[in-house]
């Protein structure tokens, strides 16, 4: 294809998500998955959000629809998930500034903070453990705290924990995941991967840039899928009703 070719093809993908951002829909029908990383990064363990964006992508039929937009600066996909529209959203900025992005993308396409799921990898969470809560504060993240502060979400709710079954020869941290309860205006809910803190203070910066062990590289594929079910059947309830809870 000549220069100009791919000019046209970018210019024509940039229009239509023009128009899916302007065209109508029901209220609270629309939904953003936001997976926190550092670009170029893409295998470590501070990235995982980016993987679980990567795995939701795959299960919806979207993972060859990523769209650059400058607007955002982030790349965005767009999937049905029956009557529902979800936006997926990997930042292209740097990790303390992806909140921006984030903010952005929710302003363009009508959202608030709490039709805003953040995806983000959690220190004090072991390996594998998935926690989905709304609100809180960033506990260090600074991802985190870039979304929060350009969304201004920092309500803290309380949850509830609900043990699911993740079938034969999933670990038994793989199978529990913590489950949102309340909803207030401008929570976000958020889905913490857990990637371990490890035993020496000097040592967390290495181990969050870092990259997943080969034994720890084994239970991504199980993770990423149980990540995905997760947000998936959240999404799926909310969008049946106003209410954040089961």
């Amino acid at each position: 294809m000549r220069p100009g070719g791919f000019l046209g093809a970018g210019q024509r993908l940039s229009r239509a998500m023009s128009r899916c951002v302007l065209e109508p829909r029901p209220p609270g029908k629309r939904w953003m998955v936001a997976g926190l990383g550092n670009p170029g990064l893409p295998g470590t363990r501070h990235s995982v959000g980016m993987a679980v964006l990567g795995q939701l992508a795959r299960r919806l039929g979207v993972a060859e629809s990523w769209t650059r937009d400058r607007h955002c600066a982030a790349d965005l996909a767009l999937a049905p998930l029956g009557d529902a529209q979800l936006v997926l959203l990997r930042p292209r900025r740097l990790m303390n500034a992806n909140g921006r992005s984030v903010a952005r993308a929710a302003e363009l396409f009508g959202l608030t903070a709490e039709e805003v799921y953040l995806v983000h990898d959690e220190l004090d969470k072991p390996l594998g453990r998935l926690a989905l809560k709304l609100g809180g504060s960033a506990r260090g993240h600074n991802g985190v705290r870039s979304c929060i502060s350009c969304l201004n979400s920092n309500v803290s709710l309380p949850f509830c924990c609900a043990t699911g079954s993740g079938g034969p020869g999933v670990p038994q941290h793989l199978a529990k995941a913590s489950w949102a309860s309340l909803a207030l205006p401008q929570a976000m809910p958020r889905l913490r991967v857990g990637i371990g803190r490890p035993a020496h203070p000097e040592a967390v910066q290495a181990h969050v840039l870092g990259c997943f062990s080969p034994a720890e590289q084994e239970l991504l594929p199980l993770l990423l899928d149980r990540a995905t079910d997760l947000i998936l059947d959240h999404i799926r309830e909310r969008s049946q009703g106003p209410s954040l809870g089961p």
